[in-house]
């Protein structure tokens, strides 16, 4: 933690120094316009818990983090429940893969933001839009992922394995799973941030509570604190998912040396 904080805290004192002199910023960032860290901070607070400010605002971040973190949450395990498994079979079945990895990569570029308009049209407003679309963000990165982490697989490894009797239907969960850990692993990570990343797209229309919701709110009534504000909240969420990703992680594989 000290050796984390001067890089955040420098870049408040910069952020505070930079509005009170109007700095401009490459591209054309006028700093002026934003509003200090002090009067984010007070934003924050009545956020979280009211009595500040006293708006429309003051107190509802819980109910909108608890509804974005539900969808999230939604949208990322279908992911991995759809990704993983379907990452070991193409990694392991050349035919598989030969079959699949052009529609797979011909699919994946798509950004998907273009999916956004397409999924309002065949899904509808609502909670199963958003999910859907935080479900395209995070699939892909696990399935690549778990591929390539399965096709490294040393050949010795399943050999030796072979060599010790173990059965070729079990090679799959003892030798070829866990030696493919680290880069499932990653995949879910990227993913996991991806999920927060593309959740702002799907709250920004015809939802009402969510953080993606409350940033459009905020846009359309210009209020740079709050704005900012939800952005920070959006990291902070995103930062703690990913620890408590890695712990679940760390708690499933126990004391296997699979994880750095």
């Amino acid at each position: 933690m000290l050796w984390a904080l001067p890089v955040p805290v420098l870049l408040a004192l910069l952020w505070d120094r930079g509005v009170a002199g109007g700095w401009t910023l490459p591209l054309g960032i006028q700093m002026q316009y934003l509003p200090t860290p002090v009067e984010v901070a007070r934003r924050l607070g009545d956020l979280a818990v009211g009595g500040i400010i006293d708006d429309t605002y003051s107190g509802t971040l819980w109910l909108h983090l608890y509804a974005s973190t539900l969808r999230v949450v939604q949208g990322f395990a279908f992911a991995a429940a759809v990704a993983i498994p379907l990452g070991i079979v193409m990694g392991r079945s050349r035919l598989v893969y030969r079959m699949l990895e052009p529609t797979i990569n011909l699919i994946r570029p798509i950004p998907v933001t273009a999916w956004a308009p397409l999924s309002l049209l065949i899904i509808g407003f609502g909670d199963r839009s958003t999910i859907f679309l935080v479900f395209l963000a995070a699939v892909f990165s696990i399935l690549l992922n778990t591929i390539a982490g399965v096709k490294a697989v040393p050949e010795r490894l399943l050999e030796a394995a072979a060599m010790l009797g173990t059965r070729p239907a079990h090679t799959l969960y003892k030798v070829v799973l866990p030696a493919a850990v680290p880069n499932i692993v990653a995949g879910l990570r990227i993913a996991l941030g991806l999920s927060w990343v593309i959740l702002v797209v799907g709250e920004t229309v015809g939802i009402r509570v969510g953080l993606g919701a409350l940033i459009t709110q905020a846009r359309e009534q210009s209020r740079t604190d709050l704005i900012i504000a939800v952005m920070i909240v959006i990291g902070l969420a995103g930062f703690l998912a990913d620890r408590l990703l890695m712990l679940l992680v760390r708690l499933l594989t126990g004391r296997r040396p699979l994880l750095p």
